[in-house]
């Protein structure tokens, strides 16, 4: 039978699944210096793919794939690995960062939109709340960086806010279909499927670009690295994700993607030896307000509906009847 986490852990799972995110996102920039991006690409989801290929086998009770569950594997690494990777770092390199995060930002609000059109969830204020709180805090965060916009490719710079909005979409449509395919298929599986399908469409382009790499000029902490990046990517991440969306709505998990920005600038603190500053700190509380507002139990809203009310008029008359 296919395990389904409590709330609690799932949460667990999403916040964790982020903040790796952004821990192999801050870790990995000697890698885009040392490797051609889709040499990187494919290196990640082949190491990947030798890790996990035990999990491409179909689980014991686990339904047959039907031709849409089919679509919506190939779609979600289309989207979520293939799209994703490179609108993201050609969208970088074409505005500044700051700019970047400021439209990821709007990941959050995005996935939610999805949801409500597409899987037709019902979100709540507390939700909302939550967004908005997560949207406030990565945009003071991004704005807080240093890097001045002077530095960017001006010229390029529109194309390079639509690349990287582009990534908002592909990521939201990834928690989206995620939360369609975690019905039906196993996370290990849907971790295995995704990445085989993300090697195969990074194959033409990084075969040419191995080609022409000359591998012993990558040094062995290098190779350290690139391993992790590919395990944490590719594996842990994805795995983390499916899990916690087996038990959470798209739209709430979508708030925990404020994770990835602040978990990335506290690995550039402590690890990349980057400074902190108020409005930083000030930024991390809003953003982690908003996982806590949207993870409390709900009890109110529970309390106020039809069920929660004849509850509670069952229990008085009970009550009334031994008095």
């Amino acid at each position: 039978m296919s395990y389904t986490p409590s709330r609690m852990t799932a949460y667990g799972c999403l916040a964790l699944s982020m903040s790796l995110v952004g821990t192999y996102v801050a870790l990995s920039k000697p890698l885009t210096t040392a490797l051609p991006v889709f040499l990187l690409a494919w290196l990640r989801f082949g190491i990947g793919g030798l890790a996990m290929l035990h999990w491409m086998k179909k689980p014991v009770g686990e339904p047959s794939m039907t031709a849409k569950t089919k679509q919506l594997l190939f779609l979600e690494s289309f989207l979520g690995n293939f799209l994703f990777t490179i609108c993201m770092l050609y969208g970088v390199s074409k505005t500044s960062a700051v700019s970047a995060g400021v439209i990821m930002s709007a990941i959050p609000a995005t996935v939610a939109l999805m949801s409500w059109i597409i899987l037709k969830e019902c979100i709540g204020l507390r939700v909302w709340a939550a967004i908005a709180c997560g949207a406030l805090g990565i945009a003071i965060l991004s704005l807080a960086k240093p890097e001045a916009l002077a530095s960017a490719h001006q010229s390029q710079a529109w194309l390079g806010n639509l690349l990287v909005f582009g990534a908002v979409l592909c990521e939201a449509a990834y928690a989206v279909i995620g939360k369609t395919l975690t019905k039906v298929v196993s996370p290990k599986r849907i971790t295995a499927i995704i990445n085989f399908w993300g090697f195969l469409l990074m194959t033409p382009m990084g075969i040419y670009f191995a080609l022409r790499y000359h591998f012993s000029a990558l040094k062995g902490d290098m190779w350290l690295l690139l391993v992790f990046y590919a395990l944490a990517a590719s594996i842990w991440t994805v795995w983390l994700w499916m899990t916690g969306l087996k038990s959470v709505p798209a739209a709430k998990a979508g708030v925990f993607t404020v994770m990835l920005p602040i978990s990335a600038a506290v690995v550039g603190v402590l690890i990349l030896g980057e400074k902190l500053s108020g409005i930083q700190l000030i930024a991390f509380a809003i953003a982690l307000l908003g996982l806590v507002c949207a993870t409390l139990p709900q009890q109110d809203a529970e309390n106020r509906s039809p069920v929660g009310v004849q509850d509670r008029g069952r229990r008085k008359r009970k009550a009334g009847t031994e008095l």
